[in-house]
């Protein structure tokens, strides 16, 4: 059943984002600076993200809590959308991100902010600080739009044409 897939990729997200956090905040007590080097392109780091994207538009108190309001109507959303698909790779990607939304809600709850800690950089390029949540939602919404613009167009026939029309029961094209 495509419900049950959805809601244990959720869980898993869920259970994995926040495990992370909490592993990478207690290590990171024990660094010698803000910046911990895993593999010369990855880093870890402690950046709390009080903003909307990408640490833009940082909220206040009130703005913490439309932001939590938003992610868990987001959650509620896609758990509507996640329980009236019967399409497993639907499934999958809405867990994913219902898994991500719930994360990151929970850090704004507990923290007041969200913890990225994930750094990748290379030849002197460094991309935005993310964290197990923010890959879920990523991945999630690559896979829908994917699976909307390549998988489930192609099975759609051109406007204007029917199956019926296209051949007569012996195959032979219309005239």
């Amino acid at each position: 059943m495509s419900i049950r897939l959805g809601v244990l990729v959720a869980l898993a997200v869920l259970v994995l984002d926040q495990g992370t956090k909490t592993a990478v905040l207690a290590w990171s007590d024990n660094w010698a600076g803000p910046m911990h080097v895993i593999t010369p392109f990855l880093d870890f780091v402690v950046l709390w993200n009080a903003g909307i994207s990408y640490g833009l538009f940082p909220q206040g108190e009130a703005g913490r809590w439309v932001l939590v309001a938003i992610k868990v109507v987001a959650a509620v959303g896609f758990a509507v959308w996640l329980a009236r698909t019967a399409r497993k790779v639907e499934a999958f990607a809405l867990g994913l991100l219902i898994g991500g939304a719930i994360g990151n809600a929970v850090d704004r709850v507990v923290y007041g902010a969200v913890f990225d800690f994930v750094s990748l950089h290379a030849l002197g390029y460094r991309w935005y600080v993310f964290n197990v949540a923010d890959v879920a939602v990523v991945v999630g919404v690559i896979i829908l739009l994917y699976d909307a613009f390549f998988v489930r167009a192609s099975k759609t026939p051109p406007s204007g044409s029917s199956p019926k029309a296209a051949s007569d029961p012996a195959g032979h094209p219309p005239a």
